[in-house]
């Protein structure tokens, strides 16, 4: 990837640094794009990460900048609000405008630039199809309808208009990602630390996991290989049961993991996102497996292992 050109929103995310460290390693030129580029340049300046330039973008409120957009050989759309938090109206709206205005507003400055980007990267999440209890899910299952799948099916369908300024289109729906650095994972280490931690509404749910370096591994094979189109589902080839992951997790700290967390104090401390835990779906990457995509963490324990750095 030595020559490649990219732009990437989200940098400073559990994803987006990551991707920035590979992608650093491959020779890419990378361009960030940031609402606050003093902050960002804090935070991946000076380290394997930085970015070869960072540009200004206030994505609710204007569109993106054309400069930093053209000529890149892909756009890699990460930028959202954090999902996991208590669901008041505030909190949903942020949710919503920042992946949907947001991409609406890449478009615009995608439109300007001159080249054209000639790929684009969206990130999506399972969250598109709800829930579905025990039913296999892959990437033609249709969405759901409360208010996550609501928000990803709009979501998806902003960016696949990128389609029509000339543009290949790829909506990332990325599952429950594994880092010790961030996401639920993080969530969940210090009550399983403590010995409190356990199953999760009973659960018989499942988790559609993914290791965080597989979600990057997909990104940048997404860039690469003109075969990757349209909705991908990045989760690992077995999804698992709350309960099973909640044992696994256990064993790799060597601490109990059998005190059940009840559905109820959930719905107390998130409120509607509660759902999102308690229910679950089994997601399916059936595209990434047709594609030749080879998993590097695709077991369960091992890819907690190396997430925790317990290999």
């Amino acid at each position: 990837m030595s020559a490649v050109r990219v732009t990437v929103t989200g940098a400073t995310g559990l994803i987006g640094s990551a991707l920035l460290a590979r992608l650093h390693e491959r020779g890419a030129h990378v361009t960030v794009l940031s609402r606050d580029p003093p902050r960002a340049l804090a935070r991946l300046g000076g380290d394997h990460r930085a970015p070869a330039e960072v540009a200004a973008w206030q994505p609710i409120d204007e569109p993106a900048p054309a400069q930093a957009l053209a000529g890149r050989d892909a756009v890699i759309h990460l930028a959202g609000e954090n999902v996991a938090q208590r669901w008041t109206a505030k909190a949903k709206r942020a949710i919503r405008d920042s992946r949907v205005i947001g991409t609406s507003q890449l478009l615009a400055g995608l439109r300007d630039a001159e080249p054209r980007p000639r790929t684009l990267i969206s990130a999506s999440a399972i969250g598109y199809y709800g829930a579905h209890g025990e039913e296999p899910l892959d990437e033609d299952a249709p969405p759901g309808e409360d208010f996550l799948a609501e928000v990803c099916a709009a979501w998806e369908a902003e960016a696949q208009r990128a389609g029509e300024l000339g543009a290949r289109v790829v909506q990332v729906r990325t599952g429950v990602v594994l880092d010790r650095h961030g996401g639920a994972l993080q969530k969940m280490l210090v009550p399983f630390r403590l010995g409190v931690g356990g199953p999760v509404g009973g659960g018989r749910q499942y988790v559609s996991w993914i290791h965080s370096g597989d979600v990057v591994e997909m990104i940048l094979d997404a860039c690469e290989d003109e075969r990757w189109r349209g909705p991908i589902n990045a989760t690992a080839p077995e999804p698992a049961r709350n309960r099973d992951l909640s044992r696994a997790l256990g064993a790799v700290l060597r601490r109990p993991s059998l005190l059940p967390v009840p559905a109820a104090a959930l719905r107390l401390l998130y409120g509607d996102m509660a759902r999102v835990i308690t229910t679950g779906a089994r997601v399916m990457p059936a595209k990434p497996l047709v594609l030749g995509y080879q998993f590097r963490h695709p077991q369960l324990e091992g890819a907690l292992r190396l997430a925790l750095g317990r290999e």
